[in-house]
């Protein structure tokens, strides 16, 4: 597991952001039995293709894959079993009216470890279109060009990311 500060991560959901637009996140809690959390603390979860449902006042966490405890017996979990979330009512409420507006969806980003609980990042997202998906990729390979043409620069390579040339490679008149 990564620490990042008071979180150790579990898993991420890195296809997330590229399939959606996020509009905003809200952590939330989660309902879990005992070899779910040993699992977990073992790093064996994936939030691939989970997703968030808002059911008669309660969200709930589907398809989310908590691999079983090895030391597990037969009180050992279903792996992709229905996951109950803990939020606040008001926040229940706002997810309950944004989920059934059209083009929305609610979406866990990441899973980690805070103060000893389980949390989710759960996300209010937007599906993308392909030519949204297709413009945020030649943004950011835009930006990775610019970010290696300053770091030739930084380095003192004058004719890297002018040419592409190497900077002792002797530039030859043109004669016809």
């Amino acid at each position: 597991m990564v620490q990042h500060g008071d979180r150790s991560v579990i898993a991420t959901n890195r296809r997330a952001r590229h399939h959606y637009t996020i509009v905003d996140t809200y952590e939330a809690g989660l309902v879990l039995v005992g070899t779910e959390v040993k699992s977990l603390r073992l790093g064996r979860a994936s939030l691939a293709e989970a997703f968030a449902t808002v059911d008669a006042g309660e969200v709930w966490l589907r398809n989310l894959h908590v691999a079983e405890y090895w030391h597990g017996s037969w009180t050992n979990h279903t792996p992709r079993r229905s996951r109950k979330m803990l939020l606040h009512a008001k926040e229940i409420r706002t997810l309950t009216g944004k989920s059934r507006e059209t083009g929305f969806a609610l979406v866990p980003l990441s899973m980690y470890f805070k103060d000893g609980w389980v949390k989710v990042e759960l996300a209010l997202a937007r599906g993308k279109k392909n030519w949204d998906k297709r413009r945020d990729i030649a943004a950011r390979d835009a930006e990775r060009e610019m970010a290696r043409g300053i770091g030739w620069r930084l380095k003192g390579h004058p004719g890297r990311g002018r040419r592409g040339g190497r900077p002792e490679d002797p530039v030859l008149p043109y004669t016809p």
